[in-house]
């Protein structure tokens, strides 16, 4: 048994007033104690004064695959299987030195990371895993291996992800900025081929999340009845527009919403991103502020940072999305729910970690600072654990 004292803690949704010390055994949390509560006789305790204890952070929305380099989603054909693996094996490193010990791939390049998550590597965070992302044929993320049009053919691209053990069940609705050819502002999808693959995922017990930037992309995926929605962007030819009466349907519909926020302090949007920013005369003003729109209609947000698909968003950058949300108007408390609680709620796995508390996996991250207080507190990370094991981050 091993104990971990904070003089601040959050447990995934709430403060624990004074601190708290953690008490973990082999990977599971064994017990949580409020205050100055002794531990156990002859069990060690690492206490760090100044600084604050919460559960390890999720990365809804990363892709393991992509290198994080100008040419990470455009390289896969050129890689072998072990060059591929080794450029996954570094990205679950570098979360787990950001504090993150849990991640959701959304899109990796014939079904590596499934194969990865398959393999269970205890040293590693936890994996959440879409396979390649369901997409029309030469659509937004072609090159991972998705594509597939019509009713029927995008019903047994569903019933093949439950066949290889994926999570989730990833599709992309609209273009998007980082593959060539595809239009951010139109949609990839009939609302009927929509509705097909939502229905063939949750008759296979399967949650669909969707890849849309296009406002009408967004209506037909809450139209269609999806699960979450990434990037959520709602682009109009003038700008980002949300129809006050379409937030309040996605806020009716429980529907999770990533906006992908956080971005790597001092870099510049690729060149295929930034034509479209220009075009569109988007600054990231008017994405805080969008930002804000939702979370004021009542939508849920998850904080996913899109890691690895450019030098602006390379992995181990979520601490950066959950750090711009209270200038979306969202409190601290619930920006830090955004990557605990809630983003292991749309990973689908809240019952196994995201809250500090008995049985759950130990999955622990002590930082400097307060977050709750000063919320960039999340850069200064001190401590590491990962299922119990705690991470070296001398490396």
């Amino acid at each position: 048994m091993h104990g971990y004292r904070a003089d601040t803690a959050f447990d995934g949704e709430r403060v624990i007033s004074g601190g708290a010390l953690v008490l973990v055994e082999g990977s599971q949390i064994l017990g949580v104690e409020a205050g100055s509560a002794a531990a156990p006789a002859g069990c060690e305790v690492t206490h760090l004064p100044g600084t604050t204890l919460l559960p390890g952070l999720i990365d809804t929305h990363v892709h393991l695959c992509g290198d994080s380099s100008p040419a990470a989603l455009d390289q896969f054909l050129e890689l072998s299987a072990n060059e591929l693996d080794a450029i996954i094996t570094s990205a679950l490193q570098i979360q787990l030195a950001a504090g993150v010990t849990s991640v959701r791939d959304l899109g990796d390049y014939e079904w590596a990371v499934v194969e990865r998550r398959r393999r269970g590597v205890d040293e590693e965070p936890t994996i959440v895993a879409a396979g390649p992302p369901i997409t029309s044929e030469q659509g937004h993320c072609w090159s991972m291996g998705g594509a597939a049009s019509g009713e029927q053919e995008l019903r047994q691209a569903v019933r093949d992800r439950a066949d290889r053990g994926a999570d989730i069940v990833k599709i992309m609705t609209s273009g998007g900025a980082m593959t060539v050819g595809t239009d951010v502002l139109a949609c990839q999808f009939t609302l009927d081929e929509l509705r097909a693959v939502v229905d063939e995922a949750h008759a296979v017990g399967l949650a669909v999340t969707a890849h849309a930037h296009a406002l009408p992309a967004v209506e037909q995926c809450v139209s269609a009845g999806v699960d979450g929605i990434e990037h959520c962007s709602c682009l109009t030819a003038t700008g980002m527009e949300i129809p006050p009466a379409l937030a309040e349907r996605l806020a009716a519909a429980g529907t999770l919403v990533c906006p992908t926020l956080g971005n790597a302090p001092g870099t510049e949007p690729p060149p295929r991103v930034k034509v479209i920013l220009e075009r569109l005369g988007l600054t990231l003003e008017h994405r805080l502020a969008h930002v804000e729109r939702l979370y004021r209609a009542g939508v849920t947000l998850v904080s996913g940072a899109d890691s690895g698909i450019s030098p602006g968003k390379p992995h181990g950058t979520l601490p950066e999305a959950v750090i711009e949300l209270p200038a979306c108007g969202v409190p601290t408390d619930v920006a830090l729910a955004s990557t605990t609680s809630l983003a292991a709620k749309a990973c689908g796995i809240a019952d196994r970690t995201g809250r500090l508390r008995a049985g759950m996996d130990a999955d622990l991250l002590i930082v400097d600072g307060d977050p709750l207080r000063e919320i960039t507190a999340l850069r200064g990370v001190r401590t590491v654990v990962s299922r119990g094991r705690e991470v070296d981050l001398t490396g």
